[in-house]
């Protein structure tokens, strides 16, 4: 979410100044050490608590400085690796790494409010930069100058058990494509008795709103107009989305009793061997088996149901703006090193299998070209979970529209929480009524900005 590994940070009495004269006793534009090194600082080190991780940036530190001499890395923890409630006055206080994490939806935020370096110039002569999807390299540049750089990205699809497909009759090789048949399947599981559940799903804490997005893209809707001023959902998408899971829920009783669901609770009862689908991103399948009891041979992944569309997002370093050009240029160098080159840093395949970290797992590309194919035959080479129980979603998602999340993201995710946990828990609950009022809610939020 230092130099060979040891954490630098600000001593009680420098913060207590800081906070007292807005001076960044940790912040940027001091690029060279008593040794002449160029020196940058980067967040999203593994906290201690993560040792095996940890140790693997540690390592890393250690291999890139020997590599480059003149650069001094300074790796900073943080778990998350962002905490939204913090990072705008962490970047308003100048207090942010000279290299710092952000999620693809903070990319234009930053930029706005000018706390981005301009790193047009610089990308060039970075190896590997060409290679990256020119739809992930477009979500870090505004208005036609380059902020950041990609690192990772993920997109939504159906999780679903594999042996209670088998044991409710489902042909586990050809997963639901539609919602009909996500329905038809749920009915079935369901079916094998008390405590099974066909399909769950999130309605709190602002997951259900967020799912309720991802759902919304798939049957080819959104939840705010193409100029980000408007709901946009009270539709016929909109209307299927909710009426889906009301009829799911009530008709069908495919979805269980206990509702208000949140990412443990669903995870718990996949883990469990208990559930049959919810819809998940790729990285919920190490948690469950790490942590929730599942097994890597049960659990497959297949695209969002409805062809249209899914929810996408990810993650990238940005550059602080009081970053000088030695800086910038070496923080470049270490993302080529770190994030960027197959088999190096965070894809170094080799490593994480010997560590026990899967290597397999259907994340979406990064790269075209080159290094997409060296990365391939890596992850081919290193694979330590069935691939095969992700191949259609690697397949079928290559066709379907990627979407980010809306703007005012977390706030109109509340709103829409309160539409998807009423069918939920309320028989009588009224669909249109639901929406008529999410939208009306969704246009003040974007009004205020």
């Amino acid at each position: 979410m230092s130099s060979s590994g040891f954490r630098r940070t600000c001593t009680a009495a420098i913060a207590t100044a800081l906070a007292l004269t807005g001076l960044a006793a940790c912040g940027s534009g001091d690029d060279s050490g008593a040794d002449g090194k160029t020196r940058i600082t980067v967040n999203c080190m593994p906290p201690k608590s993560a040792k095996i991780d940890r140790k693997s940036f540690e390592d890393d530190i250690v291999a890139f400085e020997k590599a480059n001499p003149t650069i001094d890395v300074v790796g900073r923890d943080a778990f998350p690796c962002q905490d939204p409630k913090t990072f705008d006055a962490k970047l308003a206080g100048g207090q942010m790494e000279d290299v710092f994490y952000t999620y693809f939806t903070d990319a234009k935020h930053v930029v706005d409010i000018n706390q981005a370096a301009d790193i047009t110039s610089y990308v060039k002569d970075m190896k590997g930069y060409s290679d990256i999807q020119q739809s992930l390299r477009d979500v870090y540049s505004v208005d036609g100058k380059v902020y950041g750089v990609p690192r990772t990205n993920y997109s939504m699809g159906l999780l679903y058990n594999r042996k209670l497909f088998t044991e409710a009759g489902l042909d586990p090789n050809k997963p639901p494509a539609t919602w009909e048949e996500v329905r038809a399947a749920a009915k079935k599981i369901a079916a094998l008795g008390k405590g099974y559940v066909g399909y769950a799903d999130y309605s709190a804490q602002n997951q259900g709103g967020w799912h309720f997005t991802a759902e919304m893209y798939s049957q080819g809707g959104d939840v705010v107009t193409p100029d980000g001023k408007k709901g946009a959902v009270d539709t016929p998408e909109g209307k299927a989305v909710l009426q889906t899971l009301k009829d799911m829920r009530w008709t069908d009783n495919s979805m269980g009793t206990k509702q208000l669901l949140i990412l443990n609770d669903v995870q718990q009862m996949m883990g469990s061997g208990k559930l049959g689908m919810y819809i998940s991103a790729p990285d919920n399948i190490p948690i469950l088996v790490k942590e929730k009891g599942g097994k890597y041979e049960d659990l497959a992944l297949a695209p969002m149901p409805g062809g249209k569309g899914t929810l996408a997002g990810g993650d990238g370093y940005m550059f602080n703006k009081k970053d000088t050009p030695a800086q910038i240029k070496a923080g470049l160098k270490w993302l080529e090193f770190q994030t960027n080159t197959p088999g190096s840093g965070l894809n170094n395949w080799k490593r994480a299998s010997e560590n026990k970290a899967p290597v397999g797992l259907p994340e979406p590309r990064l790269w075209t070209g080159a290094t997409d194919t060296k990365d391939q035959e890596l992850k081919k080479q290193y694979a330590n979970v069935p691939v095969e129980n992700y191949q259609p979603f690697l397949d079928g998602s290559q066709a379907l529209t990627l979407k980010l999340e809306p703007p005012q993201a977390q706030q109109i995710y509340s709103v829409l929480d309160g539409a998807v946990s009423a069918v939920l828990t309320k028989k009588d609950a009224n669909v249109d009524s639901l929406l008529k009022d999410a939208q009306s809610k969704i246009d003040g939020i974007l009004a205020r900005g």
